[in-house]
């Protein structure tokens, strides 16, 4: 390991089986665009997810590739939206519960779950850690770092409320996937930036997703 590895300290980035892969792929490239280095963590439900609402497939063995046509393209499904480069990325198989995110020694930043499906919360919360995404999620907890989960359901049930008091109790930020519409949107894309832009902003990673609020009405109702 040269000296610039270990210097590493990334965020890990967890992506469950919820729908909303687009949420994940704007945080993921906001994430690259500031500069920060990332731990990809992508279940196994949400590979399923990826490919019912993308067409594209998520493989271990073509993980690189993968990452790079899915983060390029838009949310609209529009191919080659968007300029990656991987090159702060590192992708841990979501079965490996030997890799670096699962032990507390392991330097990171913090990790932000997007989306989180209630099945992953429960998980969280209960301290089941099934898969990497979980074990991660509980160390981030364990060693105080900071945790965000975007969940992503509706309607919310009353476990998987009390399952997100547990998870604020213990020291996370719970961010639900709602996007709001006083940035002016005018695409899916500012829709899907906006929830990004809040998890992001939970984490105090700077991005210009959205257009903030200034305290003027009728802001977001002009065009520029």
């Amino acid at each position: 390991m040269n000296a610039g590895e270990s210097q590493r300290a990334p965020w890990i980035v967890g992506v469950s089986g919820a729908s909303g892969t687009p949420y994940a792929a704007a945080v993921l490239r906001a994430l690259l665009e500031a500069g920060e280095s990332v731990d990809l963590v992508v279940s196994r439900a949400s590979r399923l997810t990826l490919l019912d609402e993308t067409g594209l497939s998520f493989r271990d063995a073509h993980w690189r590739s993968d990452l790079r046509e899915w983060l390029a393209r838009g949310a609209d499904g529009k191919p080659d939206t968007f300029a990656v480069n991987l090159d702060g990325v590192r992708h841990w198989s979501a079965g490996d519960l030997a890799a670096g995110p699962s032990s507390g020694s392991y330097p990171a930043k913090g990790m932000l779950i997007v989306p989180a499906s209630t099945a992953c919360v429960a998980g969280v919360a209960l301290g089941l850690s099934k898969d990497l995404l979980q074990r991660a999620a509980s160390v981030t907890l364990k060693e105080g770092r900071p945790l965000v989960v975007a969940v992503r359901e509706a309607p919310l049930g009353g476990q998987t409320l009390r399952h997100l008091v547990s998870l604020d109790d213990a020291g996370a930020v719970v961010v639900p996937a709602s996007p709001a519409f006083y940035a002016g949107a005018t695409h899916i894309q500012d829709l899907v930036d906006f929830v990004a832009g809040r998890v992001l902003d939970a984490a105090g990673v700077p991005h210009t997703l959205y257009r903030r609020w200034a305290g003027e009405l009728g802001g977001g109702s002009r065009t520029t």
